[in-house]
């Protein structure tokens, strides 16, 4: 039971689905439990296409980019500060309150988002979504691990990393179901206080994490839960366990301290430890720096940009995107426990480099090739040869792609006489693929 979450091995799998089938008490807390993966994966998602629809309800949103920004970021900066609570809450409070205070908080930025009347209260409903996805992300895996038998530990916990991907397809499945429907965006944003209420209502239903319950001292409720859990022959040998972790723990703070600069002094003064740290936060660093993200939260955005005007057609595309971070995640789960987690990490990183370069050099041809857009050109090319929106454009200034796109034209003069379209070369579509790699 002690230690971290490891990928499961075929062999894990195989007893998984053994105590599945005759026990469906544990899965059914370990699917409980990973809904927080899928809120988690859901808002990752959802905002990329409703923000189509935000930028024509508000055209302040539309006009000023750091707005648009500043929506989709503000859940980012809510989750940083749920889950830097999250840690307290789960000590303080238990599992099982945590992730009840989550689903609250959760459902309650999704209200908010719903019927928010102006930009800044929907940046509100943000936070109040990124802070439940903060918490949710570290308490949902860590009462799958507790609370599973430690034989199939491994492949519960991969539940809730599954369920994360499996959130950001559905996520653009509901913009996709939604594109037709009154009140668009805020559907797309409303839907999601559906899985946070199912969850609140299933973990009422379920126990704290025995764990914790052990570690407050209440070894007989601790005991209680084990009992539906765990084989008869497995739940001394469990408790065992815990008790020898617990008088573990309590050792350790001891001769490190209380304070958490006494234990961060500790735990860097480790050589262990502080390697373990490097590699891990090296890892997550490369992992956020080759652009997901982005395409994630701007999937939509970047196909139209790539010249495909409608909407529905953007999120229908976007699937592409989310449908192969689902397949990748499926994958490494297969491929992890052949392979081993280092060479896949060294493998993945290598393709990594190789795309972001191709992708360097592609991005980089169009710029160079591409002639620019000239206004002067443009008047004295011809109307009946150029955009005549743009002609007619108050103050061409300000003229942009999207505008290029909604007049169906998406032509204008360039420098030479020839006709030259001011989009974006179809090479940001390449991106969005290329990246989730």
């Amino acid at each position: 039971m002690e230690g971290g979450p490891e990928a499961a091995s075929k062999q894990e799998f195989m007893e998984f689905w053994k105590r599945a089938t005759s026990s469906p008490y544990i899965m059914r807390l370990a699917l409980s439990a990973g809904i927080g993966g899928l809120l988690f994966g859901y808002d990752t998602g959802v905002i990329s296409g409703a923000l189509l629809y935000i930028r024509e309800d508000f055209v302040e949103v539309d006009k000023k980019l750091w707005l648009q920004e500043v929506i989709v970021s503000m859940a980012v900066a809510g989750a940083i500060i749920g889950a830097a609570l999250g840690g307290w809450m789960n000590d303080m409070l238990g599992r099982k309150t945590s992730i009840l205070g989550a689903d609250i908080v959760f459902f309650l930025g999704a209200i908010v988002m719903a019927i928010a009347p102006a930009p800044w209260v929907l940046v509100i409903g943000r936070i109040l979504v990124g802070f439940g996805v903060g918490i949710a992300s570290m308490t949902s895996p860590l009462y799958i691990l507790e609370a599973s038998p430690a034989t199939i530990r491994g492949a519960l916990v991969c539940i809730n990393g599954l369920l994360i991907t499996f959130g950001q397809f559905l996520s653009y499945l509901i913009n996709l179901a939604f594109t037709t429907t009154p009140g668009t965006w805020r559907w797309m944003l409303g839907v999601a206080g559906l899985p946070a209420v199912v969850q609140f209502v299933l973990m009422l239903t379920l126990p704290e994490s025995p764990r914790w319950l052990y570690n407050q001292g209440k070894e007989n409720e601790s005991r209680k839960i084990l009992e539906k859990i765990y084989r008869a022959d497995e739940i001394e040998g469990e408790i065992k366990a815990m008790r020898e972790a617990v008088e573990q723990e309590k050792q350790e703070e001891g001769l490190i301290g209380q304070t958490l600069r006494e234990k961060m002094k500790a735990a860097f003064s480790n050589v262990a430890v502080r390697r373990g740290l490097y590699a891990g936060v090296t890892a997550q660093v490369a992992q956020q720096f080759v652009g997901i993200n982005t395409v994630m939260y701007y999937s939509p955005t970047i196909v139209q940009f790539a010249g495909i005007a409608s909407k529905s057609t953007a999120l229908a595309l976007s699937l592409v995107t989310s449908g192969l971070n689902a397949v990748g995640s499926i994958l490494s789960m297969l491929c992890i426990d052949k392979y081993g987690r280092r060479k896949l990490m060294l493998l993945s990183l290598i393709a990594i480099i190789v795309c972001l370069l191709t992708l360097t050099g592609v991005f980089y041809q169009a710029a160079t090739t591409a002639p620019p857009i000239d206004n002067v050109d443009t008047l004295s090319f011809g109307a009946n040869a150029t955009c005549q929106a743009y002609l007619d454009a108050p103050n061409v200034s300000s003229w942009n792609c999207m505008k290029c796109l909604k007049a169906e034209c998406a032509f204008c003069a360039s420098t030479g006489g020839n006709v030259s379209s001011s989009l974006p070369s179809l090479s940001t579509y390449i991106y969005l693929c290329i990246s989730l790699i």
